[in-house]
């Protein structure tokens, strides 16, 4: 059996560390833990993000196997992404560190204006 080492610049590792840190990544894997979604009801709901760019993250997203996506044949094509099993316990981990961010967010706010605040001084 072959260890991963996520410090050696050739693990695998770090190729799923992209992907769980991708900001994109992590609020569409939110959405679908809620259910099936239809791509331009996802597109509305991820408020910044461009159709290219969620495109590109679902694509990636059904590469891993995180995400599933269903055409149906209407005019124009609809299309339906779903979270599989495995996506599923991704979300669930990400699910905490989003809970971490919304805890923290005025906090680390906060030390980020002292710290802008002392680098404009020299301090």
């Amino acid at each position: 059996m072959n260890i991963a080492n996520p410090y050696s610049s050739n693990c695998p590792t770090r190729k799923v560390l992209d992907r769980v840190a991708d900001k994109w990544a992590v609020l569409v894997l939110g959405l679908l833990i809620e259910g099936p979604i239809r791509f331009n009801r996802l597109r509305r709901a991820v408020e910044g993000i461009s159709q290219k760019m969620l495109s590109q993250t679902l694509k990636s997203l059904e590469r891993d196997g995180l995400v599933s996506r269903k055409a149906f044949a209407t005019v124009p094509v609809t299309v339906e992404y779903a979270i599989t099993p495995l996506g599923q316990t991704l979300a669930t981990t990400l699910d905490a560190l989003r809970v971490w961010a919304e805890t923290h967010m005025e906090e680390v706010t906060a030390n980020q204006q002292r710290y802008d605040a002392g680098a404009k001084s020299g301090a």
